[in-house]
């Protein structure tokens, strides 16, 4: 059974900095897109970040674009956020999908969630 598997969350202060990682359990999802999401309390699961492979296209949210970077090498995936705000406060998911992932995909493999704390 694949397993992705995050860690990397904690409670920060506004403008820290934190590094996420995810490992996949098979090697084969070297070759899958691999991406995360993010689900604030009372709010719907959103789309972060993703990349197809480790030299390939990455994609982001416009609310992450200039502080968030994802970077992947082989079955990992890795989302480092610098200049964090209150609002990247959430449970950030893990996910993979047999083709590329963007903000309207439901992936079909998900972790189970790290929680990101920023405070003000």
């Amino acid at each position: 059974q694949v397993q992705l598997v995050e860690s990397g969350g904690g409670l920060v202060q506004a403008g820290d900095s934190l590094r996420l990682s995810c490992a996949a359990s098979a090697r084969t999802f070297s070759r899958y897109p691999m991406g995360w999401f993010r689900q604030a309390p009372g709010k719907e699961r959103e789309f972060v970040a993703s990349k197809n492979w480790s030299g390939g296209n990455s994609y982001y949210a416009d609310s992450v674009k200039g502080r968030f970077t994802i970077s992947r090498d082989n079955a990992m995936v890795y989302l480092q956020m610098n200049s964090l705000r209150p609002e990247d406060t959430a449970v950030y998911y893990c996910a993979a999908d047999l083709k590329t992932i963007v903000q309207s995909t439901t992936p079909r493999w998900w972790g189970q969630g790290t929680q990101v704390t920023v405070s003000s």
